[in-house]
Formats: C-alpha cells, sequence, structure tokens
C-alpha cells in the first residue's frame, strides 16, 4: 500500500510526489508535503470536555448546559448524564446514546463524571 496520501479535492488516489508538493494526476491540484504530515498529526487529536479533562471512549459524561435538537421539539437538559460515550471525528466529537435517542455532541457542551 503506499503511502502517498489521496487528494484532498478529489479524494481520488492517483497522486504523486512532485519536488516538495504532491500533485494529483486526475485534477491537476497542487498540495504541498508538510500539510499532509500536519493532516496526519490531527487525525489523533485529543478531545477534551468543557474543564479541559481529557475524553476516552466509554467514559460518563453530565450536559453543562440545555441543548435543543435542531428539527424537534425535543431539549435535552443540564444535568443530564451519559454513560458510555464513543468518540468520533467531525465536527461533533461526541456520539451517544440517550432515553430520547442517538445524539451527536460537542465536546464544549460535556463535563466528565
Amino acid at each position: 500500500m503506499s503511502t502517498i496520501p489521496a487528494c484532498p479535492q478529489c479524494t481520488l488516489e492517483n497522486t504523486y510526489p512532485d519536488a516538495s508538493n504532491y500533485v494529483c494526476a486526475d485534477c491537476g491540484h497542487e498540495w504541498p508535503m508538510a500539510a499532509a504530515a500536519e493532516a496526519d498529526d490531527s487525525a489523533d487529536a485529543v478531545i477534551k470536555d468543557a474543564n479541559g479533562n481529557v475524553l476516552a471512549d466509554g467514559d460518563a459524561v453530565v450536559l453543562i448546559k440545555d441543548l435543543k435538537v435542531k428539527g424537534s421539539s425535543t431539549t435535552l437538559k443540564m444535568g443530564t448524564k451519559v454513560k458510555s460515550i464513543r468518540l468520533v471525528g467531525g465536527d461533533h466529537e461526541v456520539d451517544c446514546k440517550m432515553d430520547a435517542g442517538s445524539f451527536m455532541l460537542k465536546a464544549c457542551f460535556l463535563k466528565k463524571v
């Protein structure tokens, strides 16, 4: 398997190194090799709660603020305890199941128990 990353623009894997850049043969996009190395480092980013405590899979957390669920009349109340969270990538870092359903939450609205 090749260590050359896929193109960030078209996501195809037909890329090659050229001096200090990677080049996509399909769309012609060029990006620096240093940016690809930084992207690999951010994949292992540490997720912290509102108090700065490091979160891990399986932790229990508490909501620190009432959260309105988009597209629904449901509100997640402050102080609600959520058990066995799962950390995922993206904008909403925490995936969890509660009595009201399954939700993806931002870690800044959670406090580790």
